[in-house]
């Protein structure tokens, strides 16, 4: 259960980070709000993740994934680039998480 939360918590991750750029192309306190929300549910999530998983496996993961999606979704979402040693950089970043998961003592 303890991945799962933390999968939903990788999730709300992306969507904090990128929320980030959307509030301030938008400059409202409406916008403003969304951010500052998303990230009690998203360090809540952690915090619930981190009761069955070890605080450094956990932050990895959520760390990595989420630094991979919120760069997936800036391409997707606002026209970012990515060069293609930037691609084999976040390729080696899933790599290691899948390793930690694989690994993973709980």
């Amino acid at each position: 259960m303890a991945w799962i939360i933390l999968g939903i918590a990788v999730i709300t991750e992306i969507i904090w980070a990128l929320s980030l750029k959307w509030a301030g192309t938008h400059g409202t306190w409406q916008a403003a709000s969304v951010p500052i929300i998303l990230s009690f549910v998203n360090m809540g999530l952690l915090a619930l993740a981190m009761r069955g998983l070890p605080a450094g496996t956990a932050y990895a993961v959520w760390t990595g994934l989420g630094a991979v999606g919120v760069i997936i979704g800036g391409v997707l979402l606002f026209g970012d680039r990515v060069s293609a040693p930037q691609a084999g950089f976040m390729a080696l970043i899933v790599i290691g998480v899948v390793g930690t998961k694989l690994f993973a003592t709980s």
